[in-house]
């Protein structure tokens, strides 16, 4: 086994998604610390120290187990990546030369402010497969604590303040075996644990709470797996005679995808949030916004639209957030352009447009199966679907919806019960719970959704601040009697 770096380029491609799994959540719009959603990070893939883990419901470990059909003496390379979370406090000059912790420091382009900020750390190693066939291989790690300063100078030179970064030890392991199953071809099953073994307890720090067990976790913790020779088995689209193989492996915390450029398999990202086979990043992107659950174009014009001392406050936050705040004061109006209304999906039914000048390489040949013959058969309605002759612009939307009768609209009260229809298994926990109804939204197929909030929920009045509601239709709700 080796612990040196291996300047793998196939790594490069599953890099771009895997940095993006890393900041998923790091700084989000309007990207400054004082804003609710920032006081609530660091959520995908945390590994916390075992003392701190059971009684919180948070976890030490994750596993990752999939199948992988090695070549001759095959190698394989592991990564782990994770942030760092270091504290960042804000200390004013005096005279004298001391300095004095402060809530703010302002300069001329930015306001300083204290914040937690996310150092990337790795871990990687490559070891032949034969070997971990052998016996388990496990690679402690550690990463001491330490403590920097950095001076913070006005524009005259004169010394303003500093910054003090204080990193916390953390400990781990990654620990990798393999199990070779039986069946028609040469298959191994490869577990892989990534575990914080740090000993810091919750005593040992005075008051037992999540700011002071996280410098001392391994935050977006994610694995990238290579093999020089030979490939992976799919986990969400296996060939038929491994689907049992592949049932049986047991993922714990995190979920592994095949990574690296279409086509290939000889690469895996296990990330903690759930992604689909060679996820890859969209070409329009400029760069990075911290937030995938949002879309470019929104979070740009909203960023660009934020006051000047907004902008202040956030690129004092974090050099990340400044570095948007400047893409988006600085975005020509071609790419932003660029981010507005990317299809890819219909190139697949109706093939790229003759007059340009590309050529798409999984376009069927003239009489392949999947041809499409004649392309004005596509999306040729007899009505269009919207017709803004017939719509009646004069006539208000509704403020209310009525549910077996009763009108029901901002502030009522309702129990919850979720349809067959809906998806989303989290809906089962609020099966027969109370809400209170934030909105009433119309959409244009005439379809009615009540945004609501969930009595005795904790987070209720930062999904309200926020405005980011659960939505249920009419028929999903019971009316209540207001006490």
């Amino acid at each position: 086994m080796t612990t040196t770096t291996v300047p793998e380029s196939r790594f490069d491609t599953a890099r771009q998604v895997a940095d993006a799994v890393l900041f998923e959540g790091y700084v989000l719009y309007p990207y400054r610390a004082s804003a609710a959603k920032n006081r609530l990070r660091w959520q995908f893939g945390v590994l916390v120290p075992p003392a701190w883990g059971p009684a919180h419901r948070e976890h030490a470990l994750q596993q990752t187990e999939i199948l992988m059909e090695p070549k001759g003496e095959a190698v394989l390379a592991v990564e782990l990546r994770f942030l760092h979370a270091q504290r960042r406090t804000v200390q004013q000059a005096l005279e004298g030369g001391d300095f004095a912790d402060t809530a703010e420091l302002h300069l001329d382009d930015r306001v300083l402010v204290p914040w937690d900020e996310g150092a990337e750390e790795r871990v990687e190693l490559t070891v032949p497969v034969a070997e971990l066939a052998e016996g388990e291989v496990v690679l402690p790690f550690r990463r001491p604590a330490r403590e920097e300063t950095e001076p913070v100078l006005g524009a005259d030179g004169r010394c303003l303040g500093r910054l003090v970064r204080r990193t916390e030890q953390v400990e781990g392991a990654v620990r990798l075996r393999t199990t070779e199953l039986d069946g028609p071809y040469r298959v191994v099953k490869l577990t892989a644990v990534v575990e914080n073994t740090s000993p810091w307890t919750p005593e040992a720090a005075g008051p037992a709470d999540r700011d002071a067990a996280l410098p001392r976790s391994l935050v977006a913790a994610h694995l990238l797996l290579g093999l020089d020779t030979g490939t992976f088995l799919s986990m969400t689209d296996p060939p038929e005679w491994a689907k049992g193989a592949v049932a049986s492996c047991v993922n714990r915390h995190t979920w592994p995808v095949l990574a690296g450029a279409p086509g290939r398999a000889d690469v895996v990202l296990s990330s903690p949030i759930i992604l689909e086979d060679h996820p890859a990043i969209a070409p329009e992107s400029a760069g990075a916004m911290y937030d995938s659950t949002e879309i470019d174009e929104i979070l740009a014009l909203r960023t660009a639209a934020l006051t000047d001392q907004e902008k202040r406050e956030a690129r004092g936050t974090d050099a990340r957030a400044a570095a948007v705040i400047d893409l988006a004061d600085s975005m020509p109006p071609e790419v932003l352009e660029r981010l507005h209304g990317a299809v890819r999906s219909l190139r697949e039914i109706t093939g790229p447009d003759p007059a340009l000048d590309l050529v798409d390489l999984n376009r069927p040949e003239p009489g392949e199966p999947g041809e499409l013959r004649d392309p004005d058969a596509v999306f040729r309605p007899d009505t269009p679907w919207w017709d803004p002759a017939g719509a009646d612009t004069a006539d208000p939307v509704p403020d209310h919806a009525l549910v077996d009768g009763t009108p029901v609209g901002v502030g009522s009260r309702v129990l919850l019960r979720p349809g067959l229809r809906r998806t989303d298994a989290q809906d089962l926990f609020l099966h027969g719970r109370a809400a209170r109804v934030e909105a009433v939204l119309h959409d244009v197929d005439g379809g009615v959704h009540l945004a609501v909030t969930v009595e005795g929920d904790p987070g209720a009045d930062i999904r309200r601040e926020q405005g980011r509601f659960l939505y249920f239709q009419p028929d999903e709700v019971t009316p209540l009697e207001d006490a």
